[in-house]
């Protein structure tokens, strides 16, 4: 029996649809870089306590980050799944400061860590449920504080944009059989 395959949809903006979570996460950053994604989201979040409006020259534009960040969580979440048959390759650099400075130096190594470690906490729809409260918040001219708790999605959302963004730089390999053995 033919598995089906998960889509992702980012015809959106990739202008074609990927079933492989890897090929998603090149199209997440050909859209736009890390520090764009980094840097909305804190707007987002800032923004979601003031009265001022987040892109009140452009609201469309928060529609286009609500869906881009939707479908990075979704990807991220299938991520998850990937990091027992797949690994990271390692890295060439030698340098002692990361250029990714949310990630340990563990989760530097192996980014798989990160989706593993951040969706055994907290399950997607409180992922889902927090873009949906800041992108409303930020978008209101009142100042209600958010009703739960968004500085922990936060960090873990900056973290899974870091370990995407290494897993796009460094690309991956299947893990060996003989591998995934030593690991048991």
């Amino acid at each position: 029996m033919k598995k089906n395959k998960i889509s992702f949809e980012i015809g959106f903006w990739a202008g074609f649809e990927a079933g492989n979570p890897f090929k998603a996460v090149e199209a997440f950053f050909d859209f736009a870089d890390l520090d764009y994604y980094k840097h909305n989201l804190s707007q987002a979040v800032m923004y979601s306590y003031k009265k001022e409006v987040l892109k009140q020259d452009n609201p469309s534009d928060v529609f286009v980050l609500y869906n881009a960040f939707s479908f990075f969580i979704k990807v991220c979440y299938s991520l998850k799944k990937k990091s027992k048959k797949w690994k990271v390759t390692a890295s060439l650099r030698t340098e002692k400061v990361f250029h990714f400075s949310s990630l340990t130096k563990e989760e530097y190594e192996n980014p798989f860590m990160v989706f593993q470690k951040v969706f055994d906490e907290k399950p997607l729809e409180e992922f889902k449920f927090f873009l949906t409260q800041i992108l409303e918040h930020s978008l209101s001219p009142h100042t209600e504080d958010p009703e739960s708790d968004v500085t922990t999605p936060y960090i873990y959302i900056i973290k899974m944009l870091d370990a995407a963004a290494q897993i796009r730089e460094r690309g991956v390999e299947k893990i060996r059989k003989t591998e995934l053995l030593n690991q048991n």
